[in-house]
């Protein structure tokens, strides 16, 4: 049980498509890691997006291979910029949800369930990289507990 954190996958320019939705290679990307999560049996209950077109197409790919049960959906607070407070009081990795999003956002959400501070980075997203997040049950603290990046060079 954990919760789960992805970089929405490459994006075209605004000049390409001014809804920036994503670039070919970042589907095949995220279906990639899409696939090795399928593999490793990661499941989701619901998977989660911010709402722009890169981050929903993102989580489409994902629930795609993952099938979640309670699918797919919009969720208010995850934006590029938005607090990461709000967010991490609802988050209970009992749920096994999926939050599909941005940077600097995912990266400082990261660093407060892990650090108690957003002003860190101890782990550095990748476009459609996934990095799965528990909680452990003796101190209640939050740990990275694996991560699957599409470019480990």
């Amino acid at each position: 049980m954990a919760i789960y954190l992805v970089q929405h996958g490459l994006s075209l320019s605004k000049e390409e498509d001014p809804a920036r939705g994503l670039s070919r290679e970042g589907v095949e990307k995220v279906r990639l890691i899409g696939d090795v999560a399928a593999h490793y049996s990661v499941q989701v209950k619901s998977i989660e997006h911010s709402g722009k077109a890169r981050a929903e197409q993102t989580a489409r790919v994902l629930a795609s291979v993952l099938d979640p049960a309670d699918g797919v959906s919009a969720r208010e607070g995850i934006a590029p910029l938005d607090a990461v407070e709000p967010v991490a009081a609802t988050l209970d990795p009992t749920l096994d949800v999926m939050l599909v999003g941005h940077l600097p956002f995912l990266e400082r959400l990261t660093s407060f369930l892990t650090t108690g501070s957003s002003e860190y980075r101890p782990f550095k997203f990748q476009n459609g990289g996934m990095v799965c997040l528990d909680r452990d049950a003796e101190d209640e603290k939050w740990y990275v507990k694996w991560a699957l990046m599409p470019d480990i060079s």
